[in-house]
């Protein structure tokens, strides 16, 4: 006797072997068989693993995700603020069916698969481990529901029984950004991650992305500490000694990975927020390494030595932004503080805390931004050469246009936040069609900036494509959101990357690449930064 379960899986391979007939991508069958469309099964042995293999535990090429979780450091030596300033000197997704749950892993698919990598991670970085044929998949499966639905936003089922409204077009991306927050709220509020500051932070209030909902002093005070809209900041200066200085630890050996980049940059943020006496607190960077670990993990129990480390570092960072001066952004900051303000609008320190956490993916994109101009020697040359001109620049020093278009065509093609998730506060209505209040709203970002149909030579390292006019308003590209969403930090940002990137080309020339990259073929789809290693010889 059939029952209605069983139908209903029957029901879902027919899905199942229809999809994957559009896509050519296999299928495999409850005995670990593998099928592709128009071929014989392939049985595969227990253990055995599918697809590329490397030799002799050589990485592969696209090794992996494209913004990994950071691992906690220990702590050095204890240090205090008065110590260091007496020693400073006076003077920086799960799975995914259309419409159906899945309810079996015979059921379960190379292409429900890769669609379960994008919606697990909607609105967050990608989580370490997530494989690129994952994420190669997921675009496929995104076209094909474009090829079945049209442009219209299509309405998908989560493993998890999550109902989830995509946009494809993007006439809808426009409207998604336009939405005010009354309309189109961010659920789960993530925090801000680095250079693509899309999300508010878990209080709903994220230091570089400051959202309509948030009081409007606390706007401004972000618009004015980050110079939003300048390209070059009040304090570059300052800032841009810090980064010189720091960047000297990226070039001390003949090899940059990311371990010395994160050294050097994380040294330099701490001058550049709270002052250069906070360069040598080893302590407060090993507690906000913690911070920044423990923030992807926390889950009951551990949430109370979390809350001793957040402690402590809010304690030391007021501490320095006692001591900070206006040339620093927590001094800017305080200059805002209202100390007859009993609800805090304005807490410098609590903003200084965020801006350090945000700079955690500059690192990432400096090693990156470096591969991909390693991988194009033109590119490079040109860049050094801008760099080397930029010595002499005098006040326009920190413009440095062309590493600018550098580092964004770096965050189109491996952006720190691949999608963003919305939920509709009241009923709306997206292309006829109502949805009641509650509704996701899905803007795969990662998708449309890399959509061969839409975006010439999507898959290829093309920076001279953002000096064109009006780049920077391209709905299609979003490395800093649109709207009223946009990061007021995005300049300040993309000064302080390309500036890093500016010191190590000025004298050095990147020879050799792991991975190594096709300069004239498609690139791949994700980046780990962690398997990222450049040869460095002198000029």
């Amino acid at each position: 006797m059939r029952t209605v379960q069983g139908a209903a899986l029957d029901g879902i391979k027919a899905r199942v072997r229809a999809l994957a007939e559009r896509t050519g991508l296999p299928v495999r069958s409850a005995r670990g068989e593998t099928r592709t469309h128009g071929g014989p099964a392939v049985r595969r042995r227990p253990g055995e693993r599918v697809g590329p293999t490397s030799r002799a535990g050589t990485p592969p090429a696209d090794p992996g995700p494209a913004a990994p979780p950071l691992g906690a450091q220990a702590p050095a030596l204890r240090t205090t603020v008065k110590a260091v300033l007496r020693k400073a000197p006076a003077a920086p997704a799960g799975r995914a069916a259309l419409l159906v749950p899945a309810v079996s892993p015979a059921a379960a698919t190379t292409v429900f698969a890769a669609l379960g990598a994008l919606f697990s991670g909607t609105g967050r970085p990608r989580p370490r481990g997530r494989r690129p044929d994952g994420a190669r998949a997921s675009a496929a499966a995104l076209r094909a529901l474009r090829a079945r639905h049209g442009d219209a936003p299509a309405l998908v089922r989560t493993r998890s029984g999550k109902t989830l409204l995509v946009l494809l077009d993007p006439r809808d991306l426009r409207r998604f950004y336009a939405e005010p927050v009354s309309v189109l709220a961010a659920d789960p509020p993530q925090k801000c991650r680095g250079l693509s500051t899309h999300e508010p932070d878990p209080d709903g209030d994220g230091a570089g992305c400051v959202r309509g909902e948030q009081r409007a002093e606390r706007r401004r005070m972000h618009e004015d500490v980050l110079a939003a809209g300048l390209p070059v900041h009040p304090a570059a200066g300052p800032i841009l000694r810090a980064v010189a200085e720091e960047a000297r630890h990226l070039t001390a050996a003949g090899t940059l990975e990311l371990a010395r980049a994160r050294h050097a940059v994380n040294r330099a943020a701490r001058r550049i927020v709270l002052g250069d006496p906070a360069a040598e607190d080893d302590e407060l960077a090993g507690w906000l390494t913690q911070l920044r670990a423990e923030d992807k993990r926390l889950r009951g129990g551990p949430r109370r030595a979390a809350r001793s480390v957040h402690d402590k570092a809010r304690a030391r960072i007021g501490e320095y932004v006692r001591h900070a001066g206006d040339d620093t952004l927590a001094g800017r900051a305080a200059r805002h503080a209202d100390p007859t303000d009993r609800e805090g609008a304005v807490d410098p320190g609590y903003e200084a805390r965020l801006w350090l956490l945000a700079m955690d993916a500059v690192p990432d994109t400096v090693l990156r931004t470096l591969l991909l101009l390693g991988a194009h020697p033109c590119e490079q040359d040109a860049a050094a050469a801008e760099a080397a001109a930029e010595v002499a620049a005098g006040p326009a020093r920190g413009e440095l246009p062309r590493l600018r278009a550098c580092v964004r065509e770096s965050l189109r093609l491996y952006p720190v936040v691949p999608d963003l998730i919305r939920v509709t506060r009241g009923e709306t209505e997206w292309r006829g069609v109502r949805h009641p209040a509650g509704t996701s709203v899905l803007l795969p970002a990662a998708f449309h900036q890399r959509d061969p149909e839409r975006v010439p030579a999507a898959h290829v390292f093309v920076p001279g494509r953002w000096k064109n006019p009006g780049a920077d308003q391209d709905i299609r590209m979003a490395p800093f959101s649109h709207g009223g969403g946009r990061c007021p930090g995005d300049q300040l940002g993309l000064m302080i990357t390309a500036a890093f990137c500016a010191e190590v080309l000025r004298g050095h020339r990147v020879t050799g690449v792991r991975p190594v990259l096709d300069p004239v073929g498609p690139l791949p789809v994700t980046l780990d930064p962690h398997g990222i290693r450049l040869v460095l010889t002198r000029r």
